[in-house]
């Protein structure tokens, strides 16, 4: 992640005199109605031409843009993709911060210069999709797509081919792989997965409230017209929308559909309502729509994923189809994905792969102490209710990650290497680490032991804080290739913006980081 400074007016500190309150609060962004969003996004797009000159793009480089925050003292940050003679430029995506009083600053997710040699490729669309379906581990790979790109996440920018390519993963999960190659040399240069997995009466949060339509459906009118529904051991299409005659969903049981559907329909709103009370965002695009959800997906499918394709989250009923993957921190978690492709769009590979698995694990978490739901208290356990692994235990442990047998608990440089569930480890150990501090403590009945790399002692700044920290950095400061080293940059950026870079908020982000080895 690169930084850089672009001086149009006198930047200012904040208020003179303004409580640490006051600063948080003008540094939080404001929930943007449809409309509001709309109209910000056109507004930024009639003038991505003159921004781009601003920031110092090259003419042969435009400006789309795709996500606007405002916050409230009127900071404005504007995230856009960047296209070079009309071809997308991936990792080519920056954020431009405008404060009130016109002083500019952007954050790119590249420094390197945007220039190719020219945007004929030696190497044919057809020769790069057989290439990318051959090199498929996937079940009944086939390329859908492939379109011409520039390269710019690694090393110098390139012209390149990116193919689609879909099919079924071992597990039973659908797979949309992006397979990127040279289209000078038809190498593999890059490849990603798309599909991110990790009153009723519900399996896990007991006797709780849904909001339905009056036509007596799992339809969310509250929460732009979340829908829930059964796929009855499909595979694909979105199945059968829920309906009951008397409102009354589930008995608690996963041996009634409607059980799992109750708790998928209840954690989207929770989640909904987490996005726009805390973090100040209308729904995962913060454009007032919501995503939908699909339960029963397969036959004992032991997972569940987030699919931009379909702006949906699916759920699996795991083992033996009796412990659905629909507990409050796995519906967080997935619809966190959606906010993540929203906002920084981290790719879902080494470390940034890591940092997106994490911030789902972290709002997930934050998702299920927000509910103060207690049939599924909060905690620091990702996954504890669904017994994924047949035995009793969480799926992740945030206060010391390396308890799964696979995770790290601190950064170093091949932690990039691991799957993305493990790599997100350390950032995952961060955030507990900047929530509750290190040593051993007891909350809300579960105990944690969380050590640091270098026998420090860290001291918590609360959840909240560390939540709102992280949420403002990932929504205004990541990119797409953001690493460790990136989201610290990013964090710090955050905290002394809702806190100020002398507050014992911005040294409290310091030491989490410099616990788990980034320093």
């Amino acid at each position: 992640m690169v930084v850089v400074g672009i001086q149009s007016g006198s930047a200012t500190a904040g208020t003179t005199g303004a409580t640490a309150a006051n600063r948080e609060a003008a540094a939080t962004a404001v929930a943007l109605s449809a409309p509001e969003r709309t109209a910000a996004l056109k507004g930024a797009q009639a003038g991505a031409a003159a921004t781009a000159r601003a920031i110092g793009l090259s003419e042969q480089e435009a400006l789309v843009a795709r996500d606007v925050v405002k916050d409230a003292d009127g900071t404005v940050h504007t995230r856009y993709e960047r296209t070079y003679e009309g071809l997308p430029v991936l990792g080519g995506d920056l954020v431009v911060h405008q404060k009130k009083n016109g002083a500019r600053s952007t954050t790119k997710a590249t420094g390197a210069r945007i220039s190719v040699a020219g945007t004929q490729a030696a190497v044919p669309a057809a020769t790069a999709k057989k290439s990318a379906v051959a090199a498929s581990e996937e079940k009944n790979a086939a390329a859908t797509s492939a379109r011409k790109v520039i390269w710019a996440a690694t090393g110098k920018p390139v012209l390149a081919w990116e193919t689609v390519v879909t099919g079924v993963q071992a597990d039973g999960t659908p797979s949309e792989r992006h397979v990127i190659t040279d289209a000078a040399t038809g190498k593999q240069l890059h490849a990603y997965e798309a599909i991110e997995t990790g009153s009723g009466t519900s399996q896990y949060s007991g006797a709780v409230t849904l909001d339905t339509a009056p036509s007596f459906t799992l339809t969310d009118t509250v929460r732009g017209g979340h829908k829930t529904y059964d796929l009855n051991g499909g595979t694909n299409g979105t199945g059968t929308l829920f309906t009951d005659a008397d409102d009354v969903w589930g008995d608690g049981t996963p041996t009634n559909r409607q059980t799992a559907g109750v708790d998928a329909h209840y954690g989207a709103a929770v989640t909904w309502d987490f996005y726009k009370n805390e973090l100040g965002r209308n729904g995962i695009r913060g454009d007032g729509a919501a995503a939908y959800s699909r339960v029963h997906y397969g036959n004992a499918y032991v997972n569940a994923f987030w699919s931009d394709q379909c702006f949906c989250m699916t759920y699996g009923d795991g083992a033996g189809n009796a412990k659905p993957l629909t507990s409050l921190d796995v519906a967080g978690h997935e619809m966190t994905h959606g906010l993540t492709a929203a906002t920084a769009g981290l790719r879902y590979s080494r470390e940034s792969g890591g940092l997106n698995e994490a911030t789902s694990d972290i709002l997930g978490t934050s998702v299920e102490f927000f509910a103060a739901n207690t049939s599924d208290a909060g905690d620091y356990l990702i996954g504890e209710k669904i017994d994924i692994r047949g035995n009793g235990t969480p799926l992740r442990y945030m206060d010391k990650p390396s308890r799964d047998g696979s995770s790290a608990d601190y950064w170093d440089r091949n932690v990039g290497r691991l799957d993305v569930h493990h790599s997100s480890g350390p950032a995952n150990h961060f955030f507990y680490l900047l929530s509750e501090g290190s040593g051993a403590k007891t909350i809300n009945g579960v105990s944690y032991d969380s050590p640091t790399f270098d026998g420090s002692t860290v001291t918590g700044i609360g959840r909240v804080k560390a939540y709102k920290i992280w949420y403002k950095a990932l929504s205004t400061y990541m990119t797409s290739s953001t690493d460790y080293k990136g989201a610290r940059t990013a964090t710090l950026q955050a905290a002394s913006d809702l806190y100020g870079a002398t507050s014992a908020e911005y040294t409290a982000v310091a030491t989490a980081w410099k616990a788990i080895n980034v320093k």
